[in-house]
Order: C-alpha cells, then structure tokens, then sequence
C-alpha cells in the first residue's frame, strides 16, 4: 500500500505532517486526489480548543475539492446522479451521515445524531488538507462542471453553503429587502454574494478590514461600515439612515465573534430576521436584551453544517458566477501541506481573504 502526507491535529496547538496509508475506495466509495483544501476560519477555533476537545488524532480540513483518483465498483454516479468517472473534479459534503435515525429519515436535517466530522488518522480519512480523501459510502459528492475553477469553488469553502442554509432557514430573501453583513470573512462575503444575486435592495457590510470591506463591494455590497471607525451607536445611525427608519430587514451575524451578537439584535429592523451563522467556534455567553426581541418582533435562527443540497446548490451557483464574479481572486495565499500551521496562523491573525492548501506545493 502506498503513503501520502496529511496535516494532521495531534492535539491542541500540535499539527504534525504524517505519511498516511492511501486505502483502496470502498465499493460505494471514492478516492480523490485534493486539488485544494480550503483552510475554514472553524478550522482555527478546532486547532486552539475553543471549539471544544476533539478526538485527536484527526486530519484537519472539511473544504476539499479533488480529482477522481479511483472509483468503487459500485458508484457510476455523483449524488446528482451526474455520471462520474475517473479525473472528473468533484466537491464532497464533509460530514459522514447514517442514512438511518430520525435527524435523517424524519427531519431530513443535519447533522445527525451519528454524525461523523472526523475519523481517526490512522483509518481511511476524508480530511482535505492531505494528497488524498477517501470519501464512505454515503458520503455525497457532486461532479464540477469542466469549466470551473478549483479556486472558484474553493473561494468560499463551506461557507456558501452555510450561507445558503441559513437564508433557507430563515425563509429566504424577497426581492429588495435590505440586509447587513456583520463581518467580511468567507462566511459574511457568501451572505453578501447571495443577498446580491437574490436582488437584495441595501447590502451593508460591518468588518474592521479595508481590504475586507473592499472585497465585500466587489461581490455585491452596496455600503459598508468600519469598526475601526465607528462606535455602535454610529453604526446603527449610519445604517438606518440607509434602510430607513424601520432598519433592516435580515441581519446576517459572521462575525464569529460573542460582542456581535447583542449588536445584531439592536440593528435588525422591525419585523426582522437575524441569521446567526459565525459564532460556531466563539463559546461562552453574553447580556443581551430580550426584551427588544418582543418589541421588533424579532426571527432568529442559527444554522451550521449544510446539507448535501447545499453544496449541490454551491457548485451550481458557482459555474452560474465565477466569469461575473470574482472568485478565484478571494484565493490571497496558498500553503503546502507541510506548512498547515503556518496558514492556520494566517487566518487567526486575519491576514488573508482566503487561504487554501495546496498539495502540489
């Protein structure tokens, strides 16, 4: 059996570059070569502890995109249905679902009450930042039409699709509704991304980087807002003054960070929704106020883990954009394998747009 390399989290703050075993497909499996493992800002909260223990040793990365290196005998198909074969450029859904409880078969919802995110790092993995994934039967992965750009898809990660749960959850966007973006990493541009092509009015964005913010109007945003130049009573003028005095229609938290959320109450709007999307990695709580919730009659709803429909929908969205949209350039930094901790580093520092892993470096 042949060896590849993978970055793989030992323990908090440990990441070490192992030679792993490259196993054969199952026979409802795959085994893809990583073309691009984009490196996810819950990646960083994982590898610190702030997400909480994980069950070390595990292969780092849930943002792949690869080429079919060998198919199982079974599987003709991506989860389409799309005929696959091998050297077609896939993109998986990284969480191992069973296929059998009620989360699955009742709810259709995820994740489910057996979910696998990890697998051991001695046992055939499908952590993306490695030379190779083996996705399990059940696994779903969908076929990239030959004229997209890794990059394109692998721009906004598992955040597109994240931000394509959310607005389902929160009941989508009508047509001219207004919306901020409460921070201008992968997750808060994909809001914006989306909000643009589902014809939002007023598209506001919050984030203490120029270059962020710069980005976020490339994709759509209509004004943006710095922190580095704002307090929130500033914020909520400003904004306001753009949606008009019944404010925002949808507030769409990607922060990531515990101070945004009692923000993000008192900026949505009359009537309004507010999306929690970031705040996956950031544990701990927060005073906020109630009682607003009553008075502006507020939604909320939180969403995480996608379903497979929801990368279908990314890749989808992506061959529709990647020639309008600049995508590809969301891609600031590369890193090898061997050099997984040091692209971690540049995502808690907030350094890049977006960083990926490159096994060919």
């Amino acid at each position: 059996m042949s060896t590849a390399r993978a970055a793989v989290l030992v323990g908090p703050n440990n990441v070490e570059t192992w030679e792993v075993n490259v196993p054969e497909p199952a026979p409802a499996g795959v085994l893809v070569r990583v073309v691009v493992g984009g490196v996810c800002g819950s990646d960083a909260h994982i590898v610190t502890g702030d997400a909480g223990v994980m069950p070390f040793p595990i292969v780092l990365g849930h943002e792949g995109v690869g080429r079919i290196e060998k198919l199982g005998v079974d599987i003709t198909t991506d989860y389409a249905g799309v005929p696959v074969e091998v050297g077609d450029v896939v993109y998986w859904a990284p969480i191992a679902l069973c296929h059998r409880c009620y989360s699955c078969t009742i709810l259709d919802n995820t994740p489910c009450e057996n979910s696998r995110f990890f697998e051991n790092a001695d046992l055939p993995n499908w952590g993306s930042y490695a030379d190779f994934a083996w996705l399990p039967p059940g696994m779903a992965f969908f076929r990239v039409p030959d004229h997209v750009e890794p990059e394109a898809l692998a721009a906004l990660g598992c955040a597109l699709p994240t931000a394509l749960r959310g607005f389902e959850q929160a009941g989508g966007l009508r047509y001219n509704q207004s919306v901020v973006v409460q921070g201008a990493g992968p997750v808060g541009l994909s809001a914006v991304l989306v909000a643009s092509l589902s014809g939002a009015g007023e598209i506001i964005v919050i984030d203490g980087s120029e270059k962020r913010l710069e980005t976020a109007r490339s994709l759509g945003a209509t004004a943006t807002v710095s922190l580095a130049e704002s307090s929130a009573e500033q914020r909520l003028n400003d904004i306001y003054a753009l949606t008009g005095p019944s404010g925002p229609d949808v507030v769409v938290e990607a922060a990531g960070f515990l101070g945004a959320f009692p923000e993000g109450i008192d900026l949505v709007g009359l009537h309004g929704r507010y999306i929690v999307l970031g705040l996956w990695g950031a544990m701990g709580e927060i005073p906020v106020s109630p009682r607003l919730l009553t008075t502006k009659n507020v939604q909320i709803t939180g969403a995480t883990f996608p379903k497979p429909k929801h990368y279908y929908g990314t890749v989808q969205l992506v061959a529709r954009c990647q020639d309008t949209v600049p995508l590809s350039s969301l891609v600031t930094h590369r890193f090898s394998i061997a050099d997984a901790g040091a692209a971690l580093e540049a995502i808690r520092t907030g350094t890049v747009i977006k960083a990926v892993i490159d096994p060919s470096l």
